[in-house]
């Protein structure tokens, strides 16, 4: 199998160099760019396994180059945030990033993160012997096997991670789980810190499956446990 390939857009040139090392070292094969809009070049040209992007970049700054990234691709997008920045983390995940980490960040938990998003995109979309075919839940309808998701017959553009959540959830239609949980199984790791992520991403879910998003009928909040699907 060829070497997964990650693309590193950073532009402090210290913090890539230490990155592009250790990656190389774990297998990865690594390509760099110092600013956004080469990145965003670099990204749509070689078509990597993952991008790890950061969010203070000169010429295009990180938010736009997921953006317009996400706008042609769903590669798996971890962006690079500052510690004390938490509107950063929730705007990147609102944009389409996958997952973040904050600055100064270990060098362990950062390769494990770039692997469980890889292995994620990786994995067969029916993996689960639950999970073949299209599914409906009254005017919505998923397609395990395919990724796709209509609602009313319209096609909705949810990113991997989104429809993973949703899969996840409605294949245990009416369980409630909590962030932590669905941090665990379906990001594929153990999550530390922040569970912002699961409120962020159900969010952006609401907004695209709900016809109103404050009052959802699909995705609900069971409150002080979690999250749980219902059939419309």
């Amino acid at each position: 199998m060829d070497a997964r390939k990650v693309l590193i857009i950073e532009d402090e040139k210290a913090i890539s160099d230490i990155v592009k090392f250790n990656l190389t070292k774990e297998g990865f094969a690594t390509d760099t760019a110092f600013d956004g809009k080469e990145g965003l070049d670099k990204a749509l040209a070689t078509d990597p396994d993952l991008v790890l992007l950061d969010v203070m970049l000169p010429s295009m700054d990180g938010f736009e180059v997921c953006r317009k990234l996400r706008e042609k691709s769903n590669v798996p997008i971890i962006m690079l945030t500052a510690k004390e920045e938490e509107v950063d983390k929730v705007l990147g995940l609102e944009l389409g990033a996958d997952d973040y980490i904050t600055k100064p960040f270990g060098l362990r938990e950062l390769i494990a993160r770039i692997k469980a998003n890889i292995r994620r995109m990786q994995e067969p979309p029916a993996a689960e012997t639950n999970s073949a075919g299209i599914q409906d839940f009254g005017s919505l309808a998923i397609d395990m096997d395919r990724y796709e998701v209509r609602k009313k017959g319209v096609a909705l553009e949810l990113t991997l991670r989104e429809f993973e959540l949703l899969k996840y959830l409605a294949e245990r239609e009416d369980k409630v789980f909590s962030r932590e949980q669905l941090l665990e199984d379906v990001w594929g790791y153990e999550y530390y810190g922040d569970i912002r992520t699961v409120d962020v991403t159900v969010r952006r879910l609401r907004e695209k499956l709900e016809d109103d998003p404050g009052n959802p009928k699909y995705i609900m909040t069971k409150r002080g446990v979690g999250y749980y699907f219902r059939r419309s």
